[in-house]
């Protein structure tokens, strides 16, 4: 079984005027030990020993693409699990993405970690569009794309949800008739073949998902269990949203056993973001 997890960490898990996260981090990553890590927002992790660093200490070896206009992302992996090739999508993402194949015994599994733009619906469009390429090029029927997408997905109403967020930030998420909820990035990759394993699993009734709770006392509702912005730490610029996905090739849905937010202890504080873990029928070859 792989456990796969993505997770926007905030800055590198270090504020500038608040409190240095990065113990926070590692701790959940620690406890939720997942097989392959994506991460995001890694400010600062391109300096020398910094990524090596926080590999050690959770116990995976990373891959880091770097970013020229925004933040680096990376995507981990823990042994046994064997890498066939790395590297990074080399188009001109805002932040960037990171492509790591793997050896499975059901034949190579490619997982990209990203991180779309978060100001403009038109600029993620542009990037879901060369993202879905990559994945297109990918060997075999096994590809997942994990990251924050910063798009809401496309089979929601969120005209209420939008409309909460402070004007700064809603322009963010509306298309340029002001009115509009813009979820075309989501809705290219969807159209490009991909699965969203979250909705995939709430069409099937046989698989888990939930809000994993570490801590009852903030256990969320129903309408709540899969939102991953905000959390407790803050987030202005979000009104309680669902913005980090886990897309795989159909190939890859039919091998999806569990899928959740992980809430409550550590996470509410580690991040402005939750982390979302799926667990997937696959062992390394």
């Amino acid at each position: 079984m792989l456990r796969m997890m993505t997770w926007n960490i905030r800055t590198g898990g270090r504020d500038r005027t608040g409190p240095d996260r990065r113990d926070l981090v590692c701790r959940v990553v620690t406890v939720q030990a997942p097989d392959v890590l994506a991460v995001q927002e890694l400010r600062g992790f391109d300096r020398p020993g910094v990524l090596a660093g926080f590999a050690d200490r959770v116990g995976m070896r990373p891959h880091l693409a770097r970013s020229c206009f925004g933040q680096p992302v990376a995507v981990l992996v823990r042994p046994p699990w064997r890498i066939r090739s790395a590297g990074p999508v080399r188009r001109p993402l805002h932040h960037a993405a990171q492509r790591v194949e793997l050896a499975t015994t059901a034949g190579p599994l490619t997982v990209f970690g990203t991180h779309l733009d978060p100001y403009t619906g038109l600029r993620r469009r542009i990037e879901a569009g060369w993202l879905a390429r990559a994945v297109g090029r990918a060997p075999g029927e096994l590809a997942l794309l994990a990251g924050d997408l910063n798009t809401l997905d496309p089979g929601t109403d969120h005209a209420d949800r939008v409309a909460r967020l402070p004007a700064a930030y809603r322009r963010r998420h509306l298309r340029r008739d002001g009115r509009t909820v813009d979820t075309r990035a989501v809705a290219r990759l969807l159209a490009a073949g991909l699965v969203d394993l979250w909705t995939h699993a709430a069409g099937s009734p046989e698989l888990p998902r939930g809000g994993g709770p570490a801590d009852p006392a903030h256990a969320a509702g129903p309408a709540e269990v899969g939102l991953t912005a905000p959390t407790r730490h803050g987030g202005g610029e979000f009104s309680g949203m669902r913005l980090d996905y886990l897309l795989g090739t159909p190939a890859l849905a039919a091998r999806l056993r569990d899928v959740h937010v992980v809430r409550g202890g550590d996470t509410e504080y580690a991040s402005d973001h939750y982390p979302v873990v799926a667990e997937l029928d696959l062992d390394p070859a």
